[in-house]
Order: C-alpha cells, then sequence, then structure tokens
C-alpha cells in the first residue's frame, strides 16, 4: 500500500455539452494548466459531466405521469412527471416521505431519486430539465480509459464519482459508480493483522475511498472541478468494475 499519494484538481474544465468529447476536454484542460499525465494515475470524474457528454437530458413535458406515480408525487410532494422518471429508472421504490424518494436503481444502487438531479445543468432554472446517470457508468469508464491510453500510450485509471447518503449518517460523500482500471473491491480475506492473525470479512472498498478522497476538491456546489487526478497510489490494477461494490439485496441489513 501506498504510504503517500498526490490529489489535484485543474480549475478551467469548461462546461460539457452533449457529445462533446471527454478524452479531448480532458487532455486540453490539462495542458492548459501544465499539468501532464502520468503512469498509473487514476482520473476521477463527475458523474455530471458523464451524464451530460451523453446527453442523458429529459424535459419534464416530454413525460406523461401513472396512476402509481401521481400516489407517490403525494407522499414525497414532488412533481408526479419527476417521480415517474424515478420510477422508469428504478427497479424498487424502498421509502417514500416528503421530500425524498430510496430507490434501487435499475444499475443496483440505492440512492435517493434514482441519481435524478437537476443542480449544476443549465436550462433548469424552471426544473423542467434534469439528468439522468449514464446509462453504463462501467461501460463509460472503460471507454474513457481506452481512449485516454491509446491517446498517451500511458496506463491510466477512471472512476466515475457521484455523491450519496448513507444509512445512519448524515452528509452526503463521493461514491464509486463507474471503474476501469484499477480495483474497485479488494478482497483481503486470507491476509494476516498486525499480529498474524487471519483477516475473516475485511473488503476495501477502494472505488468508494477514491471516489471520497476526489469529492474533498471536487465540492459539492458550485466549484466546477468535475475532473481529479489522484497520483500516487499502489492498488491492484485488475478489472473490477464498480458494480462489484454493489452488496446482494440478501444481505442488506438496512432494509
Amino acid at each position: 500500500m501506498a504510504k503517500r499519494f498526490e490529489i489535484f484538481a485543474p480549475e478551467c474544465f469548461p462546461l460539457v455539452e452533449p457529445g462533446d468529447s471527454l478524452p479531448r476536454l480532458i487532455l486540453d484542460t490539462l495542458q492548459q494548466e501544465q499539468i501532464s499525465l502520468q503512469q498509473g494515475d487514476v482520473l476521477v470524474l463527475a458523474q455530471k459531466i458523464i451524464s451530460k457528454s451523453e446527453d442523458r437530458y429529459v424535459d419534464l413535458a416530454s413525460v406523461q405521469p401513472t396512476t402509481e406515480a401521481d400516489r407517490l408525487a403525494l407522499k414525497c410532494d414532488k412533481d408526479p412527471r419527476l417521480v415517474q422518471l424515478i420510477l422508469n429508472e428504478s427497479s424498487d421504490v424502498l421509502r417514500c416521505v416528503p421530500g425524498v424518494i430510496i430507490a434501487r436503481h435499475r444499475l443496483g444502487f440505492v440512492m435517493a431519486n434514482a441519481g435524478i438531479d437537476h443542480s449544476n445543468i443549465s436550462g433548469a432554472d424552471d426544473g423542467q430539465r434534469v439528468l439522468l446517470l449514464p446509462e453504463n457508468p462501467d461501460r463509460s469508464a472503460e471507454q474513457l480509459q481506452q481512449q485516454l491510453e491509446q491517446t498517451t500510450g500511458l496506463d491510466l485509471a477512471i472512476i466515475i464519482n457521484d455523491s450519496f447518503g448513507r444509512p445512519w449518517r448524515l452528509g452526503t460523500t463521493g461514491v464509486c459508480i463507474g471503474c476501469a482500471g484499477v480495483v474497485s473491491l479488494l478482497d483481503r480475506r486470507g491476509d494476516t493483522d498486525l499480529f498474524g492473525q487471519e483477516l475473516l470479512v475485511t473488503q476495501v472498498a477502494v472505488g468508494d475511498e477514491l471516489a471520497t478522497a476526489a469529492s474533498v476538491l471536487m465540492g459539492q456546489a458550485g466549484e466546477a472541478r468535475p475532473l481529479v487526478v489522484i497520483r500516487g497510489t499502489k492498488f491492484p490494477r485488475e478489472p473490477a468494475p464498480a458494480h462489484h461494490l454493489l452488496r446482494p439485496a440478501s444481505e442488506d441489513l438496512f432494509l
């Protein structure tokens, strides 16, 4: 394990529009700030710029709510059209209370409002335009990794970071929803501790730890730092997509 690593965020990343080339924007931004990528760097990107580049926008005016959406909207005091989108993006609704719906996203993530958001997106002043999660964040991360490695000739890793709440804890923190080029979940079972005792349950959420570290620089409001570079980590580079971090529903003690 590394004893020290660096983390830094460019300040001049442009606003992303549908169809933009993220590899080009990343490399141009780093060049503008005279930052050269190095072998083994981990690039952490905010989910929103992935979704924006993939045009995951939805205009609520195009959504027709069902009877179920109308029913839940009364319980959570939300626009029925937004509730319909949450239902469309989810496999289960786990909680519905005033102000929030906790749902199991179709990708397996348990999160508020199925990850649908209207913050930090243009044209959302009237609340009519929202942004969905990427269709497949692991695939998005893998494609971005391949494109950047082909261009730079370096071995790189990609983490796609989103902000989640947690059971029994206040506040949001960075969570890995897409991963390529670095192990997302490191299984330490079978290793020994300081006194030679075998570890029986220890699994390290490497993807989430890297995402959280990046969130310190990304911020949660108007900081405009959707790209963070982490340098000097020594985690295994074997493939381990973010869905490896999902706890099976049968083992979930909080639901």
